[in-house]
């Protein structure tokens, strides 16, 4: 098949699977009911994640905790330390996520990590006795080994699960549930802030209970996890054929015989194939399917990443991205908010905390239309409008820091404004780069390289989030205002990359990304074996049998899961 009408057959088996699936939006959640339900239950790795991000900030601000840590909260390199620390043990976590994920399943990465996570807010909470801040930087070391894999393998998950029309709504519920943990521990500190009153009565429970709160929600994901279904495209590389075609059917709620089962399953099929046919030919050796093999083989699909073009574009655009991400400054300001907001002219610690508590509240309502309607607008518009209005928002707070910042008392109302203008960064924040970065580094893999690239997304993710959380006590003390023209300028560089480099990934299936990006029928030999892989599974003949490409509308199979659902 020349490279020309693989092209044409790509385009119609993507036509036709489109006009089977239905409309992308706020509806197609509604016809795939059960797998939302799924992917909202596996977003409780989110919630971990979201609630360590927030929690922390509100705890650096109690007294009890600033007296219990002595000089580790005082000195700003020190404090940058105890935030951080989390961050470096995340990226860690990132980088051996994808060995557990293909190796051990998606769906038992995520238990081992929920256990990992576990033990590090166990240790985290012997910090009241003498074990003080070594306890916190290790537990917290530990913690985030946990949250980080998990913030790769429950994106992969729910991407892995998700129909094309909702997949960017589902991998975009981890940054719900992220927002939604970071709402939850900012008032949570609020309210545990008066536990034996703020001052120098505030007992050891103001702390601890926020921290060890936490263990709640990583039990009951840990619980229910057991009770999921396996990824179908896991199931599928792995040789579990029949289970991998039943949750295919039971995640789309559709008999094993329709006709987009049999369309989506071939393709899944096909794309399993074509990887392992391709690692069979040039690496025979490890194509026998023992145990030694299959792990050596995990450390050449990492190779592969950096072996080819179109890889290294993928490669590129997720590190990239995450990179932007960071350095939009959220997480500055979510790790130090209180801070942030004295410095903006707030007095009190109980009202820095609650405006604190504003921005866990805003950037959890941002959320909810990226989840609903980023399949429909796509990413890149969003991303690139995001970046706009954060950049702006950032310079417009340093404006009215370097005007004010030395006479606060007598510019209260600028200080609001500024306050006010870090509440509107955190919006556009949360409708775009939050949950559509994570949208992007889940989605443009090949099958045989996903665990890794998404590995390596968010391990820069994680090291630029360390970095951000370690260097900030020091930015803000060193260049002020700065540190928002700095941060309003590098979101800016990356609303432009994405407007560049970023090719809109809205509506097409995962296997449909290798076209995209041109990792398939890119030489002669690739375009021929995937061709004898498109009979082989019945791919070819699906499309051209599918009574969508003669002209039938969508409409039955709607009307066929509604009929299923009321059945059941």
């Amino acid at each position: 098949m020349a490279p020309g009408a693989a092209a044409q057959f790509d385009t119609a088996a993507l036509q036709a699977r489109q006009a089977l699936q239905g409309k992308a939006g706020p509806m197609a959640l509604v016809r795939n009911a059960k797998v939302f339900g799924i992917a909202c239950f596996a977003c409780l790795g989110g919630l971990l994640y979201g609630y360590n991000q927030g929690v922390f900030s509100g705890v650096l601000a109690m007294n009890n905790f600033n007296k219990h840590m002595g000089v580790w909260t005082t000195n700003q390199t020190n404090k940058g330390w105890l935030t951080s620390i989390l961050e470096l043990g995340a990226w860690v976590g990132t980088i051996y996520s994808g060995f557990l994920a293909e190796i051990f399943s998606r769906k038992y990465a995520i238990l081992m990590n929920t256990f990992i996570f576990i033990i590090g807010v166990i240790i985290q909470a012997t910090a009241s006795t003498s074990a003080g801040h070594s306890a916190i930087l290790g537990g917290r070391f530990i913690t985030g080994m946990g949250v980080g894999s998990l913030s790769m393998i429950v994106p992969m998950y729910n991407a892995e699960c998700a129909p094309p029309e909702v997949r960017g709504a589902l991998v975009g519920l981890q940054q719900l549930a992220i927002t939604t943990g970071i709402m939850f521990s900012f008032w949570i500190d609020y309210g545990t802030n008066y536990i034996g009153g703020t001052g120098d009565t505030q007992t050891e429970a103001a702390w601890l209970v926020p921290l060890c709160l936490q263990l709640a929600p990583a039990l009951a994901l840990a619980i229910g996890i057991l009770f999921m279904p396996f990824s179908p495209r896991w199931l599928e590389h792995h040789g579990r054929e029949a289970e991998a075609r039943k949750t295919l059917a039971s995640l789309r709620g559709l008999p094993q015989d329709h006709e987009l089962i049999e369309l989506e399953y071939a393709e899944i099929k096909a794309q399993s194939l074509f990887e392992k046919r391709t690692v069979a030919e040039h690496f025979p050796h490890l194509a026998d399917g023992s145990a030694w093999s299959v792990i050596k083989l995990q450390f050449v699909a990492c190779a592969s990443l950096f072996k080819s073009k179109p890889m290294l574009r993928r490669v590129g655009l997720a590190t990239i991205t995450m990179f932007f991400q960071q350095w939009t400054g959220i997480n500055a300001i979510l790790y130090y908010a209180p801070q942030i907001f004295k410095g903006l002219g707030l007095s009190g610690n109980t009202i820095s905390l609650l405006a604190t508590g504003v921005v866990g509240i805003v950037m959890w309502l941002a959320t909810f239309p990226a989840v609903m309607y980023v399949d429909k607008l796509g990413r890149k518009p969003i991303l690139v409008s995001g970046a706009i209005g954060m950049g702006v928002c950032h310079l417009i707070v340093a404006g009215i820091m370097a005007s004010f910042q030395d006479d606060w008392p007598h510019h209260v109302g600028a200080g609001w404004a500024a306050v006010v203008m870090v509440w509107i960064f955190v919006i556009f924040f949360g409708y775009s780069w939050g949950p559509c970065a994570w949208i992007i580094i889940a989605e443009i893999w090949p099958i045989s390289q996903r665990p890794y690239g998404i590995a390596l997304g968010a391990s820069s993710n994680w090291m630029n989030n360390f970095i951000v959380g370690q260097v900030t006590p020091d930015m803000f003390t060193g260049i002020t205002y700065g540190t928002f023209i700095l941060f309003g300028l590098l979101i800016m560089m990356g609303g432009a990359f994405i407007w560049f480099f970023f090719p809109e990934t809205k509506g097409l299936s995962l296997e449909e990304m290798d076209v995209l990006f041109g990792s398939v029928g890119v030489a002669a030999a690739d375009a021929e074996r995937m061709r004898e892989i498109n009979r082989e599974v019945g791919l070819d003949q699906a499309v051209r049998s599918s009574s969508i490409t003669h002209g039938m509308n969508e409409k039955p199979i709607l009307d066929e899961k509604e009929g299923r659902r009321s059945s059941e």
